[in-house]
């Protein structure tokens, strides 16, 4: 990613605008929302298979239609938003989610709700892509770190606040209000982004022949059999998934030749020859990877070897969410201070220390040590994050903001996907059973301390990525802030 000098009407605004501090506001609760669509409706699914007269494999739909949308189309909202303009298209996205929140708490059967979580995901990938885009524009350079650690704060919120909201709403006002809830907070967002965040240097009508409708087709096909490819089977390996992998792999290569010819690429295919660029997006699949490890196997430690009952268990599991707030905004400001280079280099060493730490400490010191290991490895996740999306966003030009973003974020989800489905497949495997819910004390402990051995791995394989070039490179791009005094 070369440096561009920016046009006037591309340079941030002034640090002491007054509006800066609300146009955060409108970005912050864009990016609850997105959060909040994804946390808020797991504690419903119990109570959805009753509503409904339906078993979990089918109201699973309500949660992976969201998800699937996100990562289907998440590339795709940022182009649009290059070409038609990052407020207007995070506006239709805001306009949209307060939409499709209303059509879930109205939905009169399942299908309707999956379909109406569908359209809701479809919004949410416009927020969860174009907000990181929008920094840029709205804050000085020099903030930058410190908004991207905003940002974090408030996905980390959303995802901490999300079941705990649905359980109340649940148990006050149905299953309905946990969606009718975010119908306003989106209207209150689109407010706020109308009035608060810049205006779009692109004016009039949009030109429909800049966004490139075959290559969005195939991108959103192959990237669906490949979420799809590594769901499929509870993590079992069958025939349906080489299938789908090798429409996977056709997929991508009509893509890459459909990028090649286009006069208006969804994706500039030049972008990926810059190490840097394919450093950070391999680090972010790294680090998604080790995260998802703890929500996927954390539970079975907790209850299991620990035998706690649901209530603890979840409340254990609010812990590192509730870290990740908390750190998010202090993050973003030592990525000001320090550069994003070195804070990529510390949030990784101490991601790794933190994993290695799950693998032994709660074996020594029960949940207590389970605890004191997730403090360490929160942390080291927002550090990561915060410096990460500040490196790779600082330079980009202002009409390529919205797809690189979203190819950032797409890293992010794909490294979600994939670290659900194969980190579930190691503890199963290291287990030694089937079913790990039912196996021995001695088996879960096992498992659990091979797979977060495992996920050390894969932070200290991040590191030796940033060490060897990949965040000096972003450096030397230009895309690390200058350090301030003091």
């Amino acid at each position: 990613m070369q440096p561009k000098p920016q046009s006037p009407d591309e340079q941030a605004p002034d640090e002491q605008a007054p509006v800066t501090h609300w146009a955060l506001v409108a970005l912050a609760m864009a990016m609850l929302l997105s959060s909040l669509g994804i946390s808020i409706p797991n504690v419903a699914l119990p109570t959805l298979a009753d509503a409904f007269r339906t078993g979990l494999p089918q109201v699973q739909w309500v949660v992976l239609a969201y998800l699937l949308a996100i990562t289907v189309l998440i590339v795709s909202a940022g182009r649009l938003g290059d070409i038609a303009g990052h407020r207007r298209v995070l506006c239709w996205g805001l306009a949209g989610f307060a939409l499709a929140s209303t059509l879930c708490a109205m939905a009169p059967t399942l299908p309707a709700l999956v379909a109406a979580r569908a359209l809701q995901g479809a919004a949410g990938s416009i927020l969860m892509g174009l907000t990181v885009a929008l920094v840029r524009t709205s804050v000085s350079k020099a903030r930058t770190g410190s908004a991207m650690g905003l940002l974090g704060t408030m996905s980390a919120i959303g995802t901490a606040a999300g079941p705990t909201l649905g359980g109340l709403l649940i148990s006050g006002l149905g299953w309905r209000a946990i969606f009718a809830v975010m119908a306003p907070l989106a209207l209150a967002g689109l407010v706020l982004a109308q009035r608060c965040l810049p205006a779009d240097a692109q004016r009039g009508r949009v030109d429909h022949r800049a966004f490139d409708k075959p290559g969005t087709l195939v991108l959103a096909l192959t990237l669906a059999a490949y979420a799809l490819a590594v769901t499929a089977g509870n993590g079992a390996f069958h025939r349906r998934n080489l299938i789908l992998l090798a429409l996977v792999a056709l997929g991508l290569a009509l893509f890459v030749l459909i990028e090649r010819r286009s006069p208006a690429p969804l994706v500039r295919l030049s972008a990926f020859r810059d190490p840097a660029l394919n450093a950070a997006l391999a680090m972010s699949a790294l680090v998604s990877t080790v995260m998802m490890t703890t929500l996927v196997v954390g539970p079975f430690y907790l209850s299991r070897v620990l035998g706690h009952p649901a209530a603890v268990v979840g409340l254990v599991m609010s812990v590192g969410p509730a870290i990740s707030a908390l750190s998010g905004v202090p993050a973003g400001r030592l990525v000001d201070r320090f550069g994003a280079n070195a804070v990529v280099i510390w949030g990784l060493a101490q991601m790794a220390v933190g994993a290695f730490a799950l693998a032994g400490l709660p074996n020594m010191l029960g949940t207590a040590g389970y605890v004191l290991a997730l403090a360490v490895l929160t942390p080291g996740y927002q550090l990561f994050q915060a410096a990460n999306n500040t490196a790779v966003m600082m330079e980009v030009p202002q009409d390529r903001r919205g797809v690189i973003s979203g190819v950032l974020s797409l890293a992010r989800n794909l490294g979600l996907i994939t670290g659900a489905s194969a980190m579930g497949a190691v503890f199963t495997l290291a287990s030694g059973s089937a079913n790990p819910a039912t196996a021995g004390t001695a088996s879960v402990a096992h498992g659990v301390a091979v797979t977060f051995a495992l996920a050390g791995g894969l932070a200290l394989l991040g590191l030796v990525i940033a060490l060897s070039g990949g965040a000096f490179n972003l450096e030397r791009s230009g895309n690390t802030p200058p350090r301030r005094g003091g």
